[in-house]
């Protein structure tokens, strides 16, 4: 059975860090490309950054362009996402997502076909 579990969330003052790790199983990780959404309270979920299945492309939500990287292992089966100098803004539950195949955008939850249950990260100001 395919399953993804996040952790690394938690609660951090303004200007803080936090990486979120990523755990996959039961589906051929190294495969496809993985990403980060994150969705807040009365939110849409929002396509945070992605990277590709080797590695070879990254890709960032705007707001975080400097601030956050997104990373993997795939001999560990295993994606990340270091955060710096988090803001109140980044207040969300974030989850990881793995895509199958190359169709639909890169910034699309549609396009990711397995989903982690999500971690609460809480920036305080």
């Amino acid at each position: 059975q395919a399953q993804l579990v996040e952790s690394g969330g938690g609660l951090v003052q303004a200007g803080g860090s936090l990486r979120l790790s990523c755990a996959a199983s039961g589906l051929t990780f190294s495969s496809g490309a993985m990403a980060w959404f994150r969705q807040a309270p009365g939110e849409e979920r929002e396509f945070v950054a992605s990277i590709s299945a080797t590695s070879s492309s990254r890709y960032y939500l705007d707001s975080v362009k400097g601030r956050f990287t997104i990373s993997r292992d795939n001999a560990k089966n295993s994606g990340y996402l270091q955060m710096n100098s988090l803001k109140p803004e980044d207040t969300a539950v974030y989850f990881c997502a793995q895509r199958t195949g190359a169709s639909g955008f890169y910034y699309s939850p549609t396009s990711y076909r397995y989903w982690g249950q999500g971690t609460q990260v809480t920036v305080s100001s």
